[in-house]
């Protein structure tokens, strides 16, 4: 198709995003990653498949900044930083030293894999010739892969209900979400001095923690100040917070951009900042953010999908197999067990091998490795082919095995509650915590009715559950065995 009209985008967009929203139902049933259904679709659809022709990079990318800003903002508004504290330390080696390890162990197999099987620089393929990529050009394309995709992990965590123990979630939410900003930059400095530019250590050194501490001030004061508007700005018309809120997620991005600093981590730990503290409003806040980033992370997936050439992807696919077993069993697993020996007595080793696996490569990867094509970096189609064959074989492979692994490994909190599976949410200046309560045959003994049960002094009951069944918690209500009470404690901590 030579000219795509508005009506036309909007029309195959709308049929794109309805189809992406049913397959994600399919996808939830079988465990297979909703995330890799939005990019299989968009293969479907792209130029190999159904016809559909996109090859605009830059679009592409700029649709990647405005989702990657907002899956960042958002998964720091998730995080409790009461959870995160313990695991602090681990989370920011992780996803610092991590991703450099992870960087130089994968781009050193990487320059050996192009030996071996011959892969060209320049062709895209594997050649005939002896010719091997540059080793900076291998630790471009580690660098890009470099990183765990925060998207990939909040989604397939929240959507499988895996609840696990030694702290493990907070730790894989903390790394997947503020380690992006450490392969940015690493994709970034290697493309400048691929281009001819900084080329000493130090100069590299100075730029990543320039961009760091930029990034971190700037996020934090943002936070502060997101905060403080939404408290005390006193707009009448109350859905204005949340669009008020987008508004400053990107005014923080571009800022952090424009003073040299690293807007993805600026977003980050500006989310935090705000997820952390009492504001107004925070269920309409935190609904829209959710909406918004399904919405941008089906976005993004699409685009990504569209733009890559199945075609392309099988002239790679030997070395690309071998890339991804080598990320997945060597490189990553290395790293974690590096970065976390220290820590060692808390974590054990099972938790340190379910931490490797969560290496989960989503559309961060993809979306950085647009950014050797923009610059046009000799290699580029090819790093960008490896890296969409990588982020499927990790989403095959990984995500549709993190529950099974969880509970081989003996990782998994059966006892853990969530009570927004209630669809009730506290206001912060509520001074009171939430706990089930499930009835057992020994709790029926002194009579079946609410009035006869014992609670506990201070405990309030706002509902019983009853299979798929909500009751009214009267006095003259009988309780069954296996029912539900959904309770208020005083919070006397």
């Amino acid at each position: 198709m030579e000219i795509y009209t508005s009506e036309w985008v909007l029309f195959i967009g709308s049929i794109l995003i309805f189809l992406s929203i049913l397959i994600s139902k399919t996808g939830y049933k079988f465990g297979v990653p909703t995330l890799l259904l939005f990019l299989l679709l968009g293969m479907l659809f792209g130029e190999d498949g159904l016809g559909l022709e996109f090859s605009n990079v830059k679009d592409s990318q700029f649709v990647g900044m405005l989702a990657m800003s907002i899956i960042l903002f958002n998964g720091g508004v998730g995080t409790n930083y009461t959870e995160i504290k313990p695991v602090l330390k681990q989370g920011i080696i992780l996803s610092t030293f991590g991703v450099l390890l992870t960087t130089l162990i994968t781009g050193f197999f990487v320059y050996l894999i192009s030996y071996l099987v011959h892969l060209s620089p320049t062709t895209s393929c594997i050649a005939a010739s002896q010719n091997t990529i540059p080793f900076l050009t291998c630790l471009l394309l580690a660098a890009t892969m470099s990183s765990t995709d925060s998207a990939s992990v909040f989604s397939i965590l929240k959507d499988q209900k895996i609840h696990l123990k030694h702290n493990l979630r907070p730790l894989l939410e903390l790394e997947s979400g503020s380690n992006d900003p450490m392969a940015y930059m690493l994709t970034i400095v290697l493309i400048q001095i691929i281009s001819g530019g900084q080329t000493t250590p130090l100069d590299i050194f100075t730029n990543l923690l320039i961009q760091f501490a930029l990034g971190g001030f700037i996020g934090f004061a943002m936070g502060k100040c997101i905060t403080l508007l939404i408290n005390h700005i006193n707009v009448k018309n109350r859905s204005l917070y949340s669009i008020m809120v987008l508004a400053l997620i990107f005014f923080t991005f571009t800022l952090s951009d424009m003073a040299k600093g690293n807007g993805y981590l600026a977003v980050y730990i500006a989310g935090i900042m705000v997820g952390n503290s009492k504001i107004l409003y925070r269920r309409d806040i935190s609904t829209f953010l959710d909406g918004l980033t399904w919405f941008f992370q089906i976005i993004m997936f699409l685009v990504l999908g569209l733009l890559v050439s199945p075609r392309a992807m099988f002239y790679v696919a030997v070395p690309a197999i071998i890339i991804s077993v080598i990320i997945v069993f060597v490189a990553r697993p290395l790293s974690v067990f590096a970065c976390l020996f220290p820590y060692r007595r808390l974590l054990p080793a099972n938790a340190r091998r379910y931490t490797s696996w969560v290496g989960l490569r989503g559309a961060a990867p993809i979306m950085f490795a647009t950014y050797p094509l923009v610059y046009g970096i000799a290699g580029s189609d090819m790093i960008f082919n490896i890296v969409f064959f990588v982020t499927l074989f990790s989403l095959l492979v990984q995500g549709m095995t993190l529950s099974k692994v969880a509970h081989k490994l003996d990782l998994v909190d059966e006892e853990h509650f969530e009570s927004k599976e209630y669809g009730i949410e506290l206001s912060d200046e509520f001074d009171r915590k939430v706990r089930e309560y499930i009835i057992t045959e020994g709790d029926l003994a002194g009579g079946s009715r609410i009035m006869d049960l014992n609670v506990n002094k201070g405990s309030v009951i706002v509902l019983v559950k009853r299979g798929l069944k909500t009751l009214t918690p009267k006095g003259s209500l009988e309780l069954e065995i296996n029912d539900r009470l959904l309770l208020l404690d005083e919070d006397n901590d």
